[in-house]
């Protein structure tokens, strides 16, 4: 019967005096974390920090352009730009597979009408027609590249350019003033356009 009581006592000691630890190690917390934040709000005055600002470089930009379309955008963080790039390509792309793919067919058909004319096609068009098709898609797949090397070509003068207007210095230091002058060797006044 006694070793019950004497288990309970023991037990109660026990958390009593976890009790009196727990409150010791928080009271000992709340000390350490008063004095690091006074510590971190001194060391801010002291030193203030500095975000450092991107300045991308026009070469770079331009290299990463030509090498794969819309990366001088990005690196130029112009992130908006890469769809416009991206959907730029895949419509060339698609352009000129389909106007290879016509010129190819009726170069074809073209071709097996001369070679053969008693052959049966099954193109309502006459020889003609078929020629001055397959010299219209050729055209179009010439303008297809032409117009896909302009764009290309674009694309990275815009990575450059737009990599030099991010270090365009727009501050209020910018000005024109204009103030007279006494010459003092000459008769007369002047006026002295000064750029800041």
């Amino acid at each position: 019967m006694r070793i019950p009581y004497i288990i309970i006592a023991l037990l109660f000691t026990m958390l009593l005096s976890n009790r009196s630890i727990a409150q010791q190690s928080d009271s000992v917390s709340k000390t350490t974390i008063i004095t690091t934040d006074t510590a971190a709000v001194s060391r801010d005055s002291i030193k203030p920090v500095r975000k450092h600002k991107f300045e991308p470089k026009p070469k770079k930009a331009g290299l990463y352009s030509a090498i794969i379309p819309g990366t001088g955008q990005i690196y130029n963080r112009n992130y908006w730009k890469v769809p416009l790039i991206a959907g730029g390509t895949i419509a060339a792309v698609y352009i000129f597979d389909f106007n290879r793919e016509k010129y190819n067919y009726y170069r074809k058909v073209y071709l097996n009408r001369i070679s053969n004319p008693n052959a049966v096609d099954n193109e309502p068009y006459d020889t003609p027609t078929l020629k001055q098709l397959q010299d219209e898609y050729r055209k179009y797949m010439d303008m297809t590249v032409l117009f896909s090397a302009l764009g290309y070509t674009a694309q990275v003068i815009d990575a450059i350019v737009s990599a030099h207007l991010k270090n365009f210095d727009i501050s209020r230091d910018i000005s024109i003033k204009f103030k007279p002058v006494m010459m003092p060797n000459y008769i007369g006044a002047g006026i002295v356009l000064a750029l800041k």
